[in-house]
């Protein structure tokens, strides 16, 4: 009994330095994933004020942390598909593919980011819901100059999302993102008709007013 006495604590005492530098890998991971969302967010917020130089420094900042992130992974599989990671990549992505749209860019492909595909595809979900704040900013201040571009996007961003028919457990929920962004874009499309028709009808009784002095 002893020799199997002496061999569970062996493999104890290596599943207690295996969890030891996980549970510590883990905490160090936890606070970067925070940083990395008030960096996006800081970001998002900047696109929207146009500060379009400020929002790419931020997540430039981000995504120095997200490199941290996956070098801790590679050591700990685990921490990679962990929620708190993921939401970190989705911020991100969102992020960024925000701040290209806006100033008129591609979309970088998760690749580009180093995000897994259900972060991606729910940052790109929630970045159409970003981009309908960011034409409803512009058309309040009658600027409709890319609102038809935008709208465009937001489209495209659906019809993508929409053929990715795929477990929630695959794709973190997609669907629930994918139905915001049905209702985003509906409301959008009639937001921008509107505000269209309204300047073209003041731009006709302008001209009909000058025509009749």
């Amino acid at each position: 009994m002893s020799g199997l006495t002496d061999n569970l604590d062996a493999i104890a005492e290596r599943l207690r330095l295996s969890l030891s530098a996980k549970d510590a890998s883990r905490e160090k991971v936890l606070p970067l994933c925070r940083e990395i969302i008030r960096y996006c967010s800081r970001a998002i917020r900047a696109v929207h004020r146009q500060e379009f130089d400020q929002a790419g420094a931020l997540l430039q900042s981000a995504a120095n942390l997200l490199g941290e992130i996956e070098r801790a992974a590679t050591e700990h599989n685990e921490l990679g598909n962990t929620g708190f990671v993921r939401d970190a990549q989705k911020e991100f992505a969102e992020g960024s593919i925000l701040l290209a749209l806006v100033i008129g860019k591609p979309p970088p492909a998760p690749e580009e980011l180093g995000v897994d595909a259900a972060a991606y595809l729910n940052g790109l979900g929630e970045a159409a819901g970003e981009l309908r704040r960011y034409l409803l900013d512009s058309m309040r201040k009658s600027d409709l100059r890319r609102g038809e571009e935008l709208l465009s996007a937001m489209d495209d961003i659906y019809n993508v999302l929409v053929t990715m028919d795929f477990p929630d457990a695959i794709t973190g929920g997609l669907r629930r993102t994918t139905d915001m962004v049905r209702g985003v874009l509906e409301r959008t499309r009639s937001d921008l008709t509107l505000v269209i028709s309204q300047n073209d009808l003041g731009k006709r009784l302008a001209k009909l007013e000058k025509n009749l002095e």
